[in-house]
């Protein structure tokens, strides 16, 4: 049969390149630039009603705050006209005496303590303070002359008097209220009442409220940020400059202008700033952004400002813009993907036949080697069988040769225990019929001497037997030791030795805890102290040194002779099973072989050093339970 050549003459090329050509140019940068376009209106859109939304907020708490400092500033307007209902103040200010001002003192004392304002003090005519409720502090403002004041000015030509200043005594910031007092129709003196505000301060920190309040001269005298008080919010001309410092109003402080790199009006009293980071608004960022909003406050010529932080509704704005974005742009790669899935779902219906023999090949492959695997994993495990046996052996054979060492060591020791028994039996044999005839003769006293010697050689034998017991107890894998206590029960099984030998002893170790079975750090120490005994036979002075040192989580004892020392063909076979220099009957050649098993059993190591200055030092390094060594021995 004849296939008809048109099916699969390809398409011209003019057709067939330049659409797929022209989606791949231009097809990506219009989806980039649709995504930036809506992207952006997304954010513009958000930022602009988080504005709203947050101006709307901002002017609840705006008229919240703005009354709270309206309510403190006027619970105090009412105490300067009090001290016109005071006859000692108008009996002061007509015939001022030391008494009478010590009354008029004492008075506004009290009355300052009740009201819990800062001070409350009384001028006269000419500004000069007679009576103040601080006369009993250093900085009294007694005798002052505030004439210079402009509240003293206002209020001794009737009129209310409302000033916020800096003290000139004490340079302490506070809120003046004065009042002329009259009589019969004049003003006879001045009553003034010192506030201080700082508490709303205080209680804008703990709210996390930024906000201030700046007086007539647009000097900010409030703020919930100290770095912002006393800076102007207004330029200030070199007049109102030279007019505020000689009034002394702010004292001697420097009046900076705060002033933002933005400024935008969104309405009346609202307006959205921005501060550099090197400002005193600024936080982290490189710039902050705050929606302003300015409300004046009754009864005064102040105003309070409200900053709300506009870096979260920035964010937020961003944030949406970007999902904006992203949802185009998963739309569109949805739409595009859907458009290429839709081409290639013939190609992958022709290769389903191809991947499903491709399959049944694999799983053929995977039954094959899944069988395979199993038989390893079935040797593998008989393996693990006999290595578990073969260890076990091991380890009941190392047990038996730590016994026999034991024993071989007891046989070795078994002249001198003797020795050590005969001695008291002897003893006991001699003072026990001695002590019957004692006993016969009526002499009671020289009887209970006998019966108490007789008691301390038992004893003497009873520990001569229980060391043997003890060391001649199978251990076990796992324990712990104190190193003290091994030394000592080693050093009395081999006391007879050590006595006849007449050796010198030099300790200088700590008592320790080191992790191994007691009886097996016993065997360990009675094999190298014995085999440096045997080393030092036939030496004049023998002596034998035991000196321990803490080395990396470990505890080093050196058992050190002055004996004869090792030749260098022994030393290669030192550790050896059956290897000894000494004769066939005084040694297995199992001794060092068997420590230093056990040593490493633990974890820890026994080594040998050769000094250049003679004799043989053994180095057994065991772990310590604890890293702090006990005093020293």
């Amino acid at each position: 049969m004849k296939c008809d050549p048109t099916l699969y003459r390809a398409a011209p090329p003019s057709l067939a390149v330049k659409p797929r050509l022209i989606r791949h140019l231009f097809l990506p940068p219009l989806v980039i630039a649709l995504m930036i376009g809506l992207g952006y209106i997304g954010f513009w859109i958000s930022e602009h009603y988080g504005i709203r939304s947050l101006s709307e907020n901002g002017q609840r708490q705006l008229e919240l705050h703005a009354r709270a400092v309206e309510s403190e500033i006027s619970k105090y307007t009412y105490l300067p006209s009090l001290l016109e209902l005071e006859s000692g103040v108008s009996k002061l200010l007509d015939e001022p005496s030391p008494e009478t001002r010590q009354t008029v003192n004492e008075y506004l004392e009290g009355l300052n303590r009740r009201s819990r304002s800062r001070a409350i003090y009384v001028m006269d005519t000419t500004g000069r303070v007679l009576a103040t409720s601080n006369w009993r502090d250093v900085d009294s403002y007694l005798g002052e002359d505030l004439s210079f004041r402009a509240y003293f000015q206002n209020a001794v030509r009737g009129q209310p008097g409302r000033f916020y200043g800096i003290g000139s005594t004490n340079g302490e910031p506070g809120y003046y209220l004065a009042h002329g007092l009259e009589e019969h129709g004049k003003i006879i003196g001045v009553a003034v009442v010192k506030v201080r505000l700082e508490a709303m301060e205080e209680r804008w920190q703990r709210a996390r409220l930024e906000a201030f309040v700046s007086d007539e001269n647009g000097i900010i005298i409030l703020s919930s940020d100290p770095a912002r008080r006393l800076k102007s919010v207004v330029p200030l001309s070199d007049e109102t400059k030279e007019k505020l410092a000689r009034s002394l109003q702010y004292y001697w402080f420097p009046l900076n202008e705060l002033q933002p790199l933005a400024r935008e009006t969104l309405a009346e009293g609202v307006e959205k700033l921005t501060f550099p980071a090197n400002s005193e608004l600024a936080s982290d960022e490189q710039e902050i952004t705050y929606l302003a909003q300015t409300r004046p406050l009754s009864d005064t010529p102040w105003n309070f400002t409200l900053l709300t932080p506009l870096a979260d509704l920035r964010r937020e704005a961003i944030n949406q813009g970007i999902l904006v974005a992203v949802a185009f742009a998963l739309v569109a790669f949805l739409l595009i993907a859907w458009n290429e899935r839709r081409k290639v779902i013939a190609t992958r219906l022709a290769a389903r036949e191809a991947l499903q023999e491709a399959n049944n090949q694999l799983e053929r492959r995977i039954t094959e080697r899944t069988t395979d695997l199993r038989a390893s994993n079935d040797r593998l495990k008989g393996q693990i069988r006999e290595r578990r046996q073969a260890e076990e052996t091991l380890r009941r054979a190392q047990d038996e040769l730590v016994q026999a060492g034991k024993l071989a060591a007891i046989g070795q020791m078994s002249t001198s225990i003797a020795h050590e028994l005969n001695q008291p039996l002897a003893a006991l044999r001699t003072l026990s019929g001695n002590t019957v005839r004692f006993l016969e003769r009526g002499q009671l006293d020289v009887a209970s001497t006998n019966l108490k010697t007789i008691n301390e050689l038992i004893d003497r034998m009873g520990r001569i037997t229980a060391s043997l017991r003890s060391f001649a107890r199978r251990g076990d894998d796992k324990g712990q030791a104190s190193l003290g206590k091994a030394v000592e029960a080693a050093l009395q099984l081999l006391g007879s030795r050590m006595e006849s030998a007449h050796l010198q002893l030099h300790r200088d170790f700590n008592d320790v805890q080191v992790q191994i079975d007691q009886t097996r750090l016993e065997q360990i120490l009675v094999n190298l102290i014995g085999n440096a005994l045997d080393a030092m036979q036939s030496q004049p002075l023998p002596a034998l040194w035991l000196e321990g040192e803490e080395h990396d989580g470990k505890y080093r004892l050196r058992v050190r002779d002055n004996g004869h020392g090792i030749d260098a063909e022994a030393r290669k076979h030192l550790f050896e099973p059956f290897f000894t220099t000494k004769p066939g009957e005084q040694g297995l050649g199992l001794g060092l072989t068997l420590s230093a098993s056990l040593a490493a059993a633990t974890g820890g190591h026994l080594g040998v050093e050769h000094p250049a200055s003679g004799g043989t030092t053994f180095v057994l390094s065991l772990p310590l339970v604890s890293p702090t060594p006990a005093e020293p021995i």
